[in-house]
């Protein structure tokens, strides 16, 4: 069997995480990781900075799969930019989910997403391409999560709730089941969201959820 040779594009705090994960699931080798120019030659838990997003087209000659560790609070633009990049240059972006993580067989997880420690993602969900279903998250039943969103720490999306492309939902936010939240929305922390949210809405919990 073939080497599997991972590139880690991003190399802040999150990037720690994600390399944590993929530690532990054990199924590829962390070769390097792309940061910005004045992060070459830092040390990332043992793995340096070798290159930056220019050298990308270089890197996928001699590394088949890549995945983002680029964190999104404020706007998924970043990841969103990298990860068209690096599909573009034919990079595989795996799905990459945590030992301590239970994801139903009946649960569909897209390309280049992460499942960090302790989540959930139960049977019928559906997680789109490139998001991060953050630590202890909990995506029950028949939730839908569209491209690029991130579910942060202790989060929980209730049956049948949907979330938007982009979107973002806070550490230890509540959606109630069957709420839509839309496109590129913030929902802060601590939140309890029992309607539904229009496309870039911003919620902090000031006004009626």
């Amino acid at each position: 069997m073939s080497e599997k040779r991972l590139i880690v594009i991003g190399a802040g705090g999150h990037a720690h995480a994600c390399i944590d994960v993929i530690e532990e699931q054990g199924i590829y080798r962390i070769v390097g990781l792309v940061g910005v120019p004045e992060e070459i030659d830092t040390d990332h838990l043992g793995y340096r900075v070798t290159a930056i997003d220019s050298d990308l087209p270089q890197l996928a000659k001699s590394s088949q799969y890549a995945i983002i560790a680029v964190g999104h609070i404020h706007s998924p633009a970043l990841r969103i930019r990298l990860y068209q990049r690096a599909i573009d240059l034919g990079f595989h972006l795996p799905t990459i989910v945590a030992p301590t993580a239970y994801v139903s067989r009946h649960a569909v997880i897209g390309a280049g997403t992460i499942v960090m420690h302790g989540a959930t993602v139960n049977a019928g969900a559906k997680v789109g391409n490139n998001c991060i279903i953050n630590t202890c998250a909990v995506v029950e039943h028949d939730v839908t999560v569209a491209d690029h969103c991130h579910i942060s720490t202790g989060a929980i999306l209730n049956g049948d709730a949907k979330v938007g492309s982009g979107s973002f939902v806070g550490s230890g936010s509540v959606v109630k089941e069957g709420v839509s939240i839309g496109s590129e929305c913030i929902i802060g922390m601590g939140l309890a969201v029992r309607h539904n949210q229009a496309d870039t809405t911003r919620f902090t919990g000031s006004r009626k959820s």
